[in-house]
């Protein structure tokens, strides 16, 4: 890990990027630009809010003004975790919140970092709005590359754009008030697909991936389940592991009614979804939901891990995420159990699997997609 300094409200701070990601930064030019924007807006006893950040710089460097934090995503818990103790002197932060446990508003001001995804900024837009106070303010800001497609139509629907900051080393800032635009009234929130022997569409909130159709991937895996399905015993768990809106664990339940089946993603949203999805199942009382990147150490083994891993993490793309999965998994196979994945067939992931499993066998194979069964010990 590489441990860098940051110039902040809260003075010079010591942060780190944990992960697979060696020599990259824990903050970029969109942390800093925010982090400057926000001086003018900040003072005594105002309701600060930080909206997904990414490793902690931007709860950390206006520590002092004791920011709520919600975040998406599961890692920032450690990360923000791991960089409040390399700078021990700032004040405590609060728990970090996430879309399944929202903060209650209203807040003088809100950071936000703008995600790539178009319908996933509309969302936090429109949720924003909602929390904001009368004369509170939005500072949104993200690097200029990585701004989703529309980025001005959606502020344009959902709030009042006030001011758009010049840009700065390829990083830009735009100051919001609170629109009119309701989440609740937004036909937009949950879109989804039907899949065959499901009793509903399987829906998403807008930060979950492939959730307006079936992940190509995916449809590679699903033929594979109900053969995988009658090698597990009676009572044998069974983890859809980086689930997604949960459409692999859900066809376990479709096949399987009343398994034991849980769910583990590193999105809230995603947990949030495969939620949402449940309530159509009837007798689903030993599902169990976890919002965590991959398998706690404290989570049980299982005879069976579904797994379609996601080969980006922000900006950076590549094996670090799946090698990770890939381990967890082998670390929480139940003896005799198996790991059931699809991957991208140019990441190789056949040579990865090597690294954790005794055998690896090909399942099934597209020009784009390969399926692999892995296991450990005897075949």
């Amino acid at each position: 890990m590489t441990t860098a300094r940051l110039q902040t409200p809260a003075g010079e701070l010591r942060l780190t990027r944990p992960g697979g990601t060696a020599g990259l930064r824990a903050w970029d030019a969109a942390d800093e630009l925010l982090l400057a924007a926000a001086e003018p807006y900040l003072a005594d006893g105002q309701r600060v809010l930080v909206v997904d950040d990414q490793f902690g710089a931007l709860t950390l460097g206006l520590a002092c003004y004791q920011p709520q934090t919600v975040a998406d995503s599961a890692t920032l818990v450690h990360s923000l975790l791991a960089n409040a103790a390399l700078n021990p002197g700032l004040p405590e932060c609060p728990a970090v919140l996430n879309w399944r446990r929202t903060p209650t508003g209203p807040f003088d001001l809100v950071l936000l970092r703008i995600p790539r995804q178009a319908s996933y900024l509309a969302w936090l837009l429109r949720w924003l709005s909602g929390v904001l106070a009368e004369d509170g303010r939005i500072l949104a800001g993200g690097m200029i590359k990585h701004l989703p497609d529309r980025s001005v139509d959606v502020f344009a629907s959902a709030v009042v754009t006030e001011q758009v900051l010049p840009a700065r080393k390829k990083a830009r800032v735009v100051v919001c008030r609170g629109g009119s635009a309701s989440l609740w009234e937004w036909a937009d929130q949950w879109r989804g697909y039907p899949v065959a022997g499901m009793p509903g569409p399987v829906e998403a909130l807008p930060a979950v991936f492939a959730r307006e159709k079936l992940d190509i991937g995916t449809r590679e895996l699903l033929p594979l389940i109900p053969q995988a399905i009658n090698q597990v015993p009676r009572g044998g768990r069974i983890l859809d592991l980086a689930c997604g809106n949960g459409v692999l664990g859900l066809s376990v339940l479709a096949g399987r009614p009343g398994a034991e089946v849980h769910f583990s993603d590193v999105s809230s949203q995603a947990i949030a979804s495969v939620e949402h999805n449940l309530s159509r199942f009837e007798g689903c009382k030993c599902v169990r939901l976890w919002h965590q990147d991959g398998i706690a150490d404290e989570l049980p083994d299982y005879q069976l891990i579904l797994l379609n891993p996601p080969f980006h993490e922000g900006g950076v793309v590549g094996d670090h995420i799946a090698l990770r999965l890939f381990r967890d998994a082998a670390r929480h196979l139940a003896p005799g159990g198996r790991l059931l994945m699809v991957g991208n067939r140019h990441l190789g992931y056949h040579r990865s699997l090597k690294q954790y499993f005794s055998g690896i066998e090909q399942r099934a194979a597209s020009p784009k997609f390969v399926v692999f069964e892995a296991w450990n010990g005897a075949a």
